[in-house]
């Protein structure tokens, strides 16, 4: 006990949050350390639910001792929610804006930073495909969680989302019918395989891996606000060293560089919708 008493039900918690995070990373390397607490708690608390147990403690003990709970904590650790040309007008300032900036490249590197289920992965692609980019373009889409990265190289989305990425693919500016791009099957759609064929999907944790490519467009949207400052410029400053000069950052519509130790290496080029160009370096 303490001086100042015994201590109370939600400060045991904390200690526990951290020694479990802390049991994570020294047992799998994966580093939740940095994320807000908030969230990272919000979640801890559903995994902890999930696994029917009455501690953290007691979760920490199950993922220590049975690998096999990892992947299943890992998807509430990590935020696998989006959808097809989430934030439309993102994907119009894109096209409209960024992308005749990319033509005059030859060849082209896109980085999508928590891609999560692909969704903005395969949004990317076929904008770049009405826009006549696709054929000189490698897209990286990275996430920290396998079995996301999984479900994203499958390519199934469910059937009752559809009419949303239709409506979103429409408000983006796109040049065709999304139907073109999926097929319908038993309640699921299955999107084009041809559309993969320049997608590259592998894991890759902003918290502690390096730069992999050089890259002219990053897309990195509502990842960052489940960091904690400290994390978020880690991540900023990889986008700065992996993109080239002039290249462009996108953020999410919650996110900016206002107080980022690197926003001085960005220009605003369309803040509305969160669009950073990287400065030209003397």
């Amino acid at each position: 006990m303490s001086r100042d008493g015994p201590a109370t039900p939600d400060a045991t918690a904390d200690i526990e949050i951290r020694l479990l995070l802390e049991a994570v990373f020294q047992r799998y390397h994966y580093d939740f350390r940095g994320y807000a607490r908030e969230s990272i708690r919000r979640r801890l608390h559903l995994a902890r639910d999930q696994f029917g147990c009455d501690t953290f403690s007691q979760l920490q003990d199950r993922v220590l001792h049975d690998p096999t709970t990892l992947p299943t904590l890992l998807s509430y650790l990590t935020v696998q929610v989006s959808e097809f040309f989430r934030d439309p007008s993102y994907f119009r300032a894109l096209r409209e804006k960024v992308v005749p900036y990319l033509k005059t490249y030859p060849w082209l590197k896109v980085w999508v930073a928590g891609c999560a289920t692909g969704e903005e992965a395969y949004s990317l692609a076929i904008l770049f495909r009405e826009e006549g980019l696709e054929e000189r373009t490698i897209f990286y889409a990275t996430d920290v969680s396998r079995g996301a990265l999984k479900k994203a190289e499958a390519g199934v989305y469910e059937l009752d989302r559809i009419p949303l990425f239709t409506e979103n693919h429409r408000r983006a500016g796109g040049r065709s019918s999304l139907s073109d791009y999926y097929t319908a099957r038993y309640g699921a759609a299955v999107f084009d395989r041809s559309l993969r064929r320049r997608i590259v999907f592998s894991d890759h944790n902003l918290v502690s891996d390096s730069v992999f490519a050089e890259v002219q467009l990053v897309s990195c949207r509502n990842v960052l606000i489940y960091f904690d400052r400290e994390l978020q410029d880690r991540a900023i400053g990889l986008f700065q060293e992996a993109l080239v000069r002039k290249g462009f950052l996108g953020l999410g519509s919650k996110e900016n560089l206002r107080f980022s130790r690197h926003a001085d290496a960005f220009a605003d080029f369309h803040a509305e919708d969160r669009i950073y160009q990287k400065r030209a370096t003397p």
